[in-house]
């Protein structure tokens, strides 16, 4: 079948990671770019390998009729504009995380893809790392049981290091400790249990270290889920820690446990004194360049070319973890439990 042709929206860190991993499913390649930044469609088509069109004017590249999908790799701010000038230009579309930095915003977009009929797909590729793809099977094979208590939470010291610490520092960019990188812990919580969510509590607060003072609003949160059916959950998102990434994950449950890579099932009569061990990548890293995004991405290219939803990470998918992530800030910000629904 005939690659997609894919435009992408911004040429910053993470569109450096979403290109080779787009070209590489072998479904799709990297045809235009749009920048405010001046683009040589010379140096562009050497350094990813073939050729690309540099634009500078978003409605032309759009325009262009041989583009099936767009890859929307901008500011958080600007998610919400170009997801919907995409979607009613017919083109599918790939979303950087977050959605928005506003509920509404998420709203907004959800009925520009609805009411365009165009295929979705949103970066929380945590959920095709083999980290996650390997937990949900231990959990689908029922080797843990019925789960009634999870924590997943993110660990990652986000500061003037990286090239992102001179926007991601402000509200109106990186928004939240969630909002920002955390959103992954939670979404990946919420694959685990469910997304059955009635309540949710949050606290958040922030480091005194002077490496972290430039942001403008609080880079520590930790959030209580209580589930609809009794189950209860926990996710911290934490950037401004000084310490390697960690991507933390406790499951429990009727007949074992997972923490991490160790696991204890009743069902295969492991030793309960001693941890077992699976062999599994784990997430280990907060470099676009480590992210899963070529599985992820060639399962959205197959997923269009048989006219189906994307599985794990389409819009709708997103769409839920925001809500409850929304909901999370929400009670930080006012201090009282927010219930969901």
């Amino acid at each position: 079948m005939k690659p997609l042709n894919v435009g992408v929206i911004g040429h910053g860190w993470v569109a450096s990671a979403h290109i080779p991993a787009i070209n590489a499913t072998g479904r799709a390649r990297v045809t235009a770019i749009h920048s405010s930044r001046p683009l040589d469609d010379a140096a562009l088509s050497a350094r990813y390998g073939s050729p690309i069109r540099g634009y500078d004017d978003l409605d032309q590249m759009l325009s262009d009729a041989s583009l099936d999908v767009v890859s929307i790799c901008s500011y958080p701010q600007e998610h919400a504009r170009h997801t919907v000038a995409a979607a009613q230009a017919g083109k599918h579309v790939i979303i950087e995380k977050p959605l928005a930095l506003s509920w509404a915003d998420c709203l907004t977009m959800d009925r520009a893809i609805r009411d365009a009929g165009v295929k979705s797909c949103v970066c929380f590729e945590c959920r095709w790392s083999s980290q996650f793809l390997v937990t949900r099977a231990v959990l689908d094979q029922g080797l843990l049981g019925a789960l009634h208590y999870g924590e997943v939470d993110y660990y990652h010291g986000i500061g003037p290091w990286y090239g992102q610490f001179r926007w991601n520092t402000r509200k109106d960019a990186g928004g939240s400790a969630l909002l920002t990188a955390g959103c992954h812990a939670l979404d990946a919580l919420l694959l685990c249990l469910g997304t059955d969510v009635a309540e949710v509590t949050s606290y958040d607060t922030r480091s005194r270290s002077p490496i972290f003072e430039a942001y403008e609003y609080p880079t520590t949160s930790v959030s209580l889920l209580k589930f609809k059916g009794g189950q209860v959950g926990k996710c911290a998102a934490i950037v401004d820690c000084l310490q390697p990434y960690y991507f933390h994950t406790h499951l429990v449950g009727s007949e074992g446990s997972l923490l991490d890579r160790k696991f204890h099932s009743n069902k295969l009569a492991t030793h309960r004194h001693q941890w077992s061990e699976l062999s599994m990548k784990m997430l280990d890293s907060g470099d676009v360049s480590d992210h899963p995004y070529q599985t992820q991405f060639t399962a959205f290219f197959a997923a269009i070319e048989r006219g189906e939803e994307m599985p794990l990470t389409s819009f709708r998918d997103a769409l839920k973890t925001h809500e409850i992530l929304f909901a999370a800030d929400e009670s930080a910000a006012t201090g009282r439990p927010v219930r969901i629904g």
